[in-house]
């Protein structure tokens, strides 16, 4: 896990950021504070969640646990978590500068990957 979080999820992650700022740049107040905190959530969709799950039964050799399963506690995660997510993503998206938001995400979402990892226990 730690070799997908410093690879793809470190090339992946700041770039969507970039794409955050880009796309809300002509947003002001409320409107940019929604918009950034909307989108990073959007990001660490069921599908992102789904697709870390597959990687922890990949790397733990829990092959027989890969099966579509893995979306449902995707699912059912997203919906729970949605009130923390939306409070951290809040303060990485409108109170972080540029430069320390892949940061903040990072610790976020080293947080998250243990309640991600708990999901399949607690959602099952």
């Amino acid at each position: 896990m730690m070799f997908i979080g410093a690879t793809f999820y470190a090339f992946e992650i700041p770039n969507y950021f970039d794409w955050i700022v880009k796309k809300t740049i002509h947003l002001k107040g409320l409107k940019a504070t929604l918009a950034k905190t909307l989108l990073a959530i959007a990001y660490f969709n069921p599908l992102w969640i789904a697709r870390h799950l597959f990687f922890i039964q990949l790397f733990s050799g829990q092959f027989s646990d890969i099966n579509f399963s893995l979306l449902e506690i995707a699912f059912w995660s997203f919906l729970v978590n949605i009130p923390i997510s939306f409070l951290a993503n809040y303060i990485i998206q409108n109170r972080f500068k540029i430069k320390w938001r892949f940061l903040g995400s990072a610790v976020f979402s080293a947080i998250m990957a243990i309640y991600y990892a708990l999901s399949e226990v607690i959602f099952v």
